[in-house]
């Protein structure tokens, strides 16, 4: 059994007409899985606002109040209020920890017993600091929601983030807890914000080893970032023996979105999600959490890769030839005037991949050796292997 996390309210997470991160995004999501049948009979969680004490587990007592007051005395450049990433906006506060109140429900849910898997596409915040907003991200609902499992039952908890950024704020909120492995799978730092997540980063204390970073070439397409992602992540999650994944699957890892250069298709991000199902199936009793993130393709990717996404943690899987329902069709053509809109679930993307097999001429291959060589050894694992 599986819980989805949703309600229109969620959708008060607004930073601005012209801001990338429209909450539109959201509601085409939920409308497009609703017409395909993925949410037939299927209960939604309704969440609340995570209260103070919840966000004090990531957030200092002073960022909290500084959000609370931002509505009313403007812009707080030291706590990142204000900026063209994070504006403030009315309710920032309750907004924003509504979405942290949705990714603690679903980390209940599974915690209780009551489902294996649980999915907040709302959530997946991951830039947001201890004391500062960040990249469209004021309370960090991932990492809180982590600490909160950490309190509730959990022992060893892996995150694996595939957004096309850098997951940060998790990172950092982290770096020396042996008890969580941090695995994000992003564009190279050295081309795009925030500037971080070199393979030499690997944690702190104890938590030494326990951050793994692939950095991807601009341009990275389907195959390639499937090669990383199986040269590298089952191998470190194997080793770290997790008893529950949490995922933050942004979409801006598309090749059509605005903000970010690598090529992945929406075939590529179905592909992503079912390995990631299996991993969970594999190593945590099949127990994951799974939250949105990035994509700023409102239209023509986001709806589409997340409705695959609802669909894989349900088990309704949903055929890549599957035609988008022409109700909504016609409703995202009157929001979006003059844009192209897609026919059916696929981008008839080819997501066969060839197996890294060791040192290889391809960029993706440096990549991938670049963070086996750094991480793999922590593990007891053999970078040079690809049996390892």
């Amino acid at each position: 059994m599986a819980a989805v996390v949703w309600d229109d309210k969620l959708l008060g997470y607004d930073l601005g007409g012209s801001h990338p991160l429209h909450p539109i995004r959201l509601d085409l999501t939920i409308r497009l899985a609703t017409e395909l049948g993925v949410l037939d009979g299927q209960p939604l969680i309704s969440p609340t606002v995570a209260p103070d004490e919840e966000l004090l587990r990531v957030h200092t007592r002073e960022y909290i109040e500084a959000v609370k007051a931002a509505p009313s005395r403007g812009e707080d450049l030291l706590h990142g209020l204000g900026t063209p990433d994070n504006p403030v906006f009315d309710r920032m506060h309750e907004a924003s920890a509504l979405v942290v109140g949705g990714s603690l429900a679903a980390a209940e849910q599974i915690a209780s017993g009551a489902s294996k898997r649980a999915v907040n596409i709302t959530g997946g915040l991951h830039h947001a600091m201890a004391g500062h907003a960040a990249g469209f991200c004021v309370y960090n609902d991932c990492a809180v929601a982590i600490a909160w499992l950490l309190e509730h039952g959990f022992e060893r908890i892996a995150y694996v983030d595939v957004d096309v950024h850098h997951g940060d704020g998790v990172q950092a909120a982290f770096y020396r807890d042996p008890r969580v492995l941090t695995v994000s799978l992003h564009q190279h730092p050295m081309t795009l914000w925030p500037a971080t997540g070199s393979p030499r980063e690997l944690g702190e204390g104890d938590g030494y080893g326990t951050a793994v970073n692939v950095a991807l070439p601009p341009g990275t397409r389907d195959r390639q970032w499937l090669r990383a992602f199986h040269a590298v992540v089952p191998s470190v999650l194997r080793a770290f023996r997790p008893q529950l994944l949490v995922t933050q699957c942004g979409v801006d890892t598309h090749a059509e979105d605005p903000l970010a250069d690598l090529s992945l298709s929406v075939d590529g991000h179905r592909a992503a999600y079912r390995a990631l199902r299996e991993l969970a199936a594999e190593l945590t009793d099949g127990r994951w959490l799974a939250l949105g993130g990035g994509g700023y393709s409102l239209f023509r990717v986001v709806p589409r890769s997340w409705t695959h996404l609802l669909a894989t943690v349900l088990d309704r899987d949903v055929e890549p030839t599957r035609s988008v329902p022409a109700d909504w069709m016609a409703h995202a053509a009157r929001i979006a005037v003059n844009l192209p809109l897609p026919s059916t679930m696929s981008d008839d993307a080819d997501v066969e991949f060839e197996p890294w097999a060791g040192a290889g001429s391809e960029d993706v291959d440096s990549a991938i050796l670049a963070t086996r060589r750094a991480a793999f050894p922590l593990h007891g694992l053999d970078p040079d292997d690809p049996r390892d």
